[in-house]
């Protein structure tokens, strides 16, 4: 077997590999979109694994974007092998740390009909962090609601509102694993300039003038079918507790409706209790669970 840095010449043949694999790992970043532009760089160091036939027998991909560097953390975008054993893993992984300088840790999120790759990863020293629930909803009816008196919410304007989105954004997921990293107006404005940006699906709830929640609505596909991405959801802690969240969420799927989004989805950590109580009762329903492992750099 032989690990090489991924060539120009080589990048059609690891996109049909991410294509060809993506159903037995998180694909969150394994989409057509996301592949369509896809170069190896300083932000997706990537490596294959090759057989003596010369055919792409295993991949390894990071992403490292500005973000994940404020983090110290870097998260897969694949790591995945067609050989079943622990040698193919070694020989990625021992390039891929090579390119992590100045980080901390890497990341990946196995689901858990993955046993195999979940004991690959445990073999390499990677530990289990944290649980992740993805939760979807159909095309049920939605409750209706009411905006409590001096309360507004006003869709996300580009080149205005992206400090007030950080402010919330920020303070809610302080503590929320996975997120803690503060992103930053630059980061936002980048986010919402994406090729699943939707029109009007950013929102953000005001109270007196004052940004105490924020909700994102974004393109995605679950099942080969489009469908609403639903994150994130924050409310300032200390407007917690008021229904503003559920308020916040049912606003955003009557908008799904609107426009012709029958099924939205989105994720929750499993210690967030509360947050994936509420989306049960607004009718989302858990279909997979990924675990987050993480290497300690």
């Amino acid at each position: 077997m032989k690990v090489e840095y991924l060539s120009h010449e080589r990048l059609p043949d690891f996109v049909a590999y991410c294509k060809k694999h993506k159903a037995e790992i998180d694909d969150s970043f394994l989409y057509d979109d996301h592949l369509a532009n896809f170069q190896p760089n300083e932000e997706n160091p990537t490596y294959i694994l090759t057989n003596q036939e010369g055919e792409l027998i295993a991949a390894a991909s990071l992403i490292i974007s500005d973000y994940h560097r404020r983090g110290r953390k870097a998260r897969f975008r694949i790591f995945h092998s067609e050989v079943e054993n622990i040698e193919s893993y070694n020989l990625l992984m021992q390039e891929m740390v090579k390119q992590t300088t100045g980080l901390d840790e890497v990341f990946l999120f196995v689901p858990f009909a993955n046993d195999k790759l979940a004991k690959f990863m445990e073999q390499l020293k990677f530990t289990a962090e944290r649980y992740t629930f993805l939760l979807v909803r159909g095309d049920e009816a939605v409750p209706e609601f009411t905006v409590p008196e001096g309360f507004e919410i006003r869709p996300y304007r580009l080149g205005v509102d992206e400090e007030a989105w950080c402010t919330v954004r920020n303070a809610g997921f302080a503590n929320l694993k996975g997120s803690e990293t503060p992103q930053t107006p630059d980061m936002v404005a980048k986010m919402m300039a994406n090729n699943d940006y939707i029109e009007g699906a950013s929102l953000i709830f005001y109270h007196k003038g004052r940004p105490v929640g924020v909700i994102r609505g974004s393109v995605d596909e679950y099942e080969d079918a489009p469908i609403m991405n639903i994150g994130p959801i924050v409310i300032l802690p200390e407007y917690q507790g008021k229904g503003l969240g559920r308020i916040l969420l049912r606003y955003l799927l009557h908008f799904a409706k609107q426009i012709s989004y029958d099924r939205t989805i989105l994720c929750v950590n499993s210690e967030n209790e509360r947050a994936k109580a509420l989306y049960i009762q607004e009718g989302f329903k858990q279909v997979e669970g990924v675990t987050c492992y993480t290497f300690q750099l």
